[in-house]
């Protein structure tokens, strides 16, 4: 495998099974595929390959330092990936999973998994689409970016996806069009591994809706209040 691409169009029931069969051989195989998701198109490798990772990494250019979110299916499902979840985190993934929220945990410790220069913390997400859920239900934790080049627009469109990843992708799940109008919108990322709760990328969820759960969530670039106060 890797030598020609794979495209399916998913949203046909007469292609569906067979891509989605196809999708999971390649995984299995440590390879790379791309798949919708509710925001926009992600490049997936096993979250539990280093190869599949390192793979998915040099397909977008991307460096060690900036390693790629797992998707899961299910909320419980976080518990085995993670430690020491704060109660605040858990509140926000009950509320906006599946959804457009990926936080960042405390990995587990004796996971053997190797997602680059991670510094003992993973970025957790369950995704909002029927497609990307069933086949994580079959796979497992997916090692899960944007489907572009670095510094490149995110994909809305399969065919978006396919014109910068090319070749280094084994198999494509064309899901039809992705992001509001076509306008590309990513997930809120928030960094629970501290004292604070704080937003580290604003995407599709917004604070204030953060914030009508866990109403001390920090939004981008603000700080603690001071104690001393």
């Amino acid at each position: 495998m890797g030598t020609v691409s794979s495209r399916f169009d998913i949203s046909e029931d007469t292609q569906r099974e067979e891509g989605l069969a196809a999708a999971r051989q390649a995984l299995q195989a440590q390879r790379c595929i791309v798949l919708p998701t509710d925001t926009v198109y992600g490049i997936g490798a096993d979250a539990f390959s280093a190869q599949g990772v390192a793979m998915l990494l040099a397909a977008k250019g991307r460096a060690r330092t900036m390693p790629p979110p797992v998707l899961i299916s299910q909320i419980g499902t976080m518990d085995g990936l993670a430690i020491d979840v704060p109660p605040a985190a858990r509140a926000l993934a009950e509320a906006f999973w599946p959804g457009a929220l990926t936080l960042i945990l405390q990995a587990q410790p004796s996971l053997t998994w190797d997602l680059g220069e991670t510094k003992g913390t993973v970025g957790l997400r369950v995704p909002d689409d029927a497609d990307a859920l069933e086949l994580l239900g079959h796979t497992g934790p997916l090692a899960v970016s944007s489907a572009n080049r670095t510094g490149q627009p995110a994909a809305t469109t399969c065919d978006e996806a396919e014109a910068q990843l090319g070749a280094s992708v084994d198999v494509y799940l064309d899901g039809g069009q992705r992001g509001l109008l076509g306008e590309a919108q990513p997930s809120t990322i928030v960094d629970a591994t501290g004292e604070h709760l704080f937003v580290v990328r604003q995407g599709a969820i917004s604070l204030q809706a953060l914030r009508e759960v866990v109403p001390e969530v920090l939004g981008l670039g603000e700080s603690a209040p001071s104690q001393d106060a």
